[in-house]
């Protein structure tokens, strides 16, 4: 499992892919497809031979390639799932489906790594926390479709308006949330303001107003990766 972080890296551009995750996928379910494909591509830069694995993004969608309702938890295989380190993320989906994974190490269960195993709210040491923890998932709390609206049009919009949705997203690490939300759940917190590229890790507390982008209240438009293998 990793939560992705080098995803500017494939899109070209220091804004990321925003919601638009078809990373050349065409036709229906073309968004999910692409966005396993990212996957795949992560795992291959972060340790080759990896990407070989058949891997899963954690996103839910109105309708998949059969024009069905596509529920994350049910992508991703029955567990058990381990960090890039080899530290246990959740032994099954029970353990999963808790506000944070209930079986996950101590060193990660408050800080789910990125595709290195390296903590997302402070990657780097040697300097400060970074505000990362906005996660795209489309999904609610038992990782099934959030709504019809929370998913960037099945993921294949980057539109910078309200009408392409605002995208449900989950929490790597708790995050106090906002007007009474719960900033702890790493599926479902809150809704970015929008589906448009964009990446924020300062420390600014929330949005800037007027925003419409999937790191505005604290990211980089990062996904929750699984492999159906460990």
């Amino acid at each position: 499992m990793t939560s992705i972080a080098a995803m500017r890296e494939l899109s070209g551009s220091q804004d990321g892919f925003g919601g638009d995750l078809r990373f050349g996928e065409t036709g229906p379910g073309a968004g999910l497809r692409g966005a396993d494909k990212i996957c795949a591509t992560i795992a291959e830069k972060s340790l080759p031979g990896a990407g070989s694995k058949t891997w899963r993004a954690y996103l839910s969608a109105a309708a998949g390639e059969d024009g069905k309702q596509v529920d994350a938890i049910d992508r991703i295989g029955e567990g058990p799932w381990y960090d890039r380190l080899g530290r246990l993320v959740a032994n099954d989906k029970e353990e999963l489906l808790n506000t944070r994974p209930s079986g996950a190490d101590e060193a990660i269960i408050d800080d789910l790594p990125n595709e290195d195993g390296v903590p997302n709210h402070q990657p780097d040491p040697s300097q400060p926390e970074v505000d990362n923890h906005d996660t795209l998932t489309g999904s609610n709390d038992q990782g099934r479709l959030y709504s019809a609206t929370a998913t960037c049009k099945d993921w294949t919009s980057a539109a910078g308006e309200r009408a392409s949705g605002e995208p449900r997203l989950g929490h790597s690490w708790p995050r106090g949330g906002r007007g009474g939300m719960s900033g702890n759940h790493w599926i479902s917190s809150h809704d970015a303001p929008g589906c448009a590229p964009g990446v924020n890790i300062a420390q600014t507390g929330g949005p800037p107003p007027g925003s419409v982008t999937v790191g505005a209240g604290g990211g980089y438009g990062g996904i929750y990766c699984f492999a159906l293998t460990p």
